[in-house]
């Protein structure tokens, strides 16, 4: 079953053929409408906040609060680019952050081998995901709905509703305390996978093979495209990052509680809708994701610097989706509308063939 559908809305050469510059402008308004409003964003508090937000310490705290968030939502996008949705993206950072912590502190387990222990869980999770969609035949926002509750059954189960606490190795703490180039290293971590999704996404057949399934799963299946293995494979991706989100939660806040993990769901799922509307509108893409991890990170972090209450976080999250939707639907019926035109004209039907 598919959940939500992938296709890819930026202008062609064909639409923008004998437009003029100021139609061309407008067109491309809806693509880079978000990384506009973002540089806008961060030029306005700069000049607001001159003394606290275009300042290194500033750009410190919004990596290292947000790579979470943003590897989240990188993970939440992969299924989304083969028109599933997967929520066990933050209901399970709650479980993968605990265990991270417990397998050292409670069974004695090595810093790296519990690391790998939590990457496989997260795999298997995944992979468990993608066995309910495509062979239980589940709606994929039901089916990881389900498993993410149980992961946080086990959360609940596992800690006794009490913190996990113990010293843990250096090197786990180094996982993501170190600083490169005066940043957190997390914000490398984000930037390689970024790069990384991109060039799979983007240049290589198995990233053509997921979006051709996003679009229209039925047509990819007949033009023998493996459905049903790239889309366990896309949810076996998701649930490995959301468990690699979870042992770097863990190495920050070097205690487990069941209590921590999903507020990171709505912001997560928000960057990575707000992904499907820019750069290429009505199609998830990384930088697209990035971008909408950026807007949401600079809003929030300019309005708490003016005192805004604790409930701004939730209500900009909120607002902004809601902003991202209105520009993916203006980008839609303005193709629509680009697309009638192009029918209606007399020169567009192909002439018959000898």
């Amino acid at each position: 079953m598919q959940s939500i559908e992938s296709t890819a809305l930026e202008p062609t050469r064909a639409e923008l053929a004998g437009l003029s510059y100021t139609q061309k402008l407008l067109r491309f308004l809806p693509v880079y409408g978000l990384v506009i409003l973002s540089l806008l964003l961060i030029v306005l508090f700069s000049v607001l906040l001159p003394q606290t937000f275009p300042t290194v310490l500033n750009l410190r705290s919004i990596v290292s609060d947000k790579a979470i968030i943003a590897l989240l939502s990188l993970a939440a996008m992969i299924p989304m680019a083969a028109g599933r949705i997967d929520l066990t993206v933050g209901y399970g950072i709650v479980l993968w952050h605990i265990l991270a912590i417990s397998l050292q502190t409670v069974f004695g387990v090595p810093w790296p081998v519990a690391v790998v222990i939590v990457l496989a869980l997260g795999a298997i999770t995944g992979f468990l995901n993608g066995l309910l969609v495509e062979v239980a035949r589940i709606d994929s926002f039901i089916a990881t709905l389900g498993t993410g509750t149980v992961l946080y059954a086990l959360a609940l189960w596992h800690t006794g509703g009490r913190q996990v606490v113990g010293v843990l190795p250096e090197g786990f703490y180094s996982l993501n305390g170190t600083m490169v180039f005066g940043l957190p290293i997390t914000g490398f971590y984000v930037l390689l996978l970024a790069v990384a999704l991109w060039l799979i996404l983007e240049y290589l057949p198995i990233g053509r093979y997921i979006y051709a399934i996003g679009a229209n799963p039925k047509a990819a299946a007949l033009n023998g495209i493996p459905v049903r293995r790239f889309v366990i494979a896309a949810f076996v991706s998701s649930g490995t990052l959301a468990a690699l989100a979870g042992v770097l939660l863990a190495s920050k806040l070097r205690i487990g509680q069941a209590s921590v993990g999903l507020e990171y769901l709505l912001p997560a799922l928000v960057g990575a809708f707000l992904g499907s509307t820019t750069i290429k509108p009505g199609r998830v893409n990384v930088w697209g994701t990035m971008t909408g991890v950026i807007i949401l990170a600079v809003g929030i972090s300019g309005i708490q610097q003016f005192g805004g209450s604790f409930f701004v976080e939730p209500l900009f999250n909120g607002i902004t989706l809601l902003v991202a939707i209105g520009i993916a639907g203006y980008a839609q019926r303005k193709r629509g509308a680009v697309g009638k035109t192009a029918a209606a004209s007399p020169g567009s039907a192909n002439p018959p063939k000898n």
